[in-house]
């Protein structure tokens, strides 16, 4: 049975920034992937799944870890290649699962949903505040915002999914 209640959360999480140093990208990549075990995401956008965290290349030089509070990226890089650089104590996820969550969040940003599939990110911003939308499902997405804003945008948030939950009671698919 498909789910028909939209849920939101808003929880702690773990991200690790990574940049490679002008001219050292190939060596960064191949000696990050090599720690990492896995392929880091090719294009802009272009989120993959290596272990337990999500990456995302944010720009051409950079890539964004993200994973469950209390993750541990375990590597290291040369300080001749790039640094790490942990954004933990800085962002909060607010997670959006169910029906409606694009429609909820067409309300608050202007990004093609249908043209955005599951493994898509996207930098916006919400009333100015820089956020990092992963397209993670059909129906869900997770935003990495910085932790002053996470619980000022789960409320609009909330505010704008009323409806939507308001329909859903009146048909009887709480």
């Amino acid at each position: 049975m498909a789910e028909t209640r939209f849920h939101m959360s808003v929880e702690p999480c773990a991200i690790v920034q990574a940049e490679s140093w002008p001219g050292t990208l190939s060596a960064f990549e191949a000696e990050l992937s090599r720690q990492l075990g896995g392929k880091l995401p090719a294009t802009s956008h272009e989120t993959v799944a290596i272990g337990e965290w999500r990456a995302v290349r944010i720009a051409p030089r950079r890539f964004w870890f993200a994973a469950d509070a209390g993750s541990n990226l375990r590597c290291s890089i040369d300080p001749e290649l790039g640094c790490l650089l942990s954004l933990s104590e800085s962002r909060m996820r607010v997670r959006l699962a169910g029906p409606h969550t694009f429609d909820i969040l067409a309300a608050c940003v202007a990004i093609d949903w249908h043209e955005a599939k599951a493994g898509y990110a996207f930098q916006t911003s919400f009333h100015h505040v820089p956020v990092l939308l992963l397209r993670t499902a059909a129906e869900a997405c997770d935003l990495l915002v910085p932790r002053s804003f996470a619980q000022s945008l789960a409320e609009w948030v909330a505010d704008i999914a009323a409806p939507y939950e308001a329909s859903n009671a009146a048909r009887g698919l709480e």
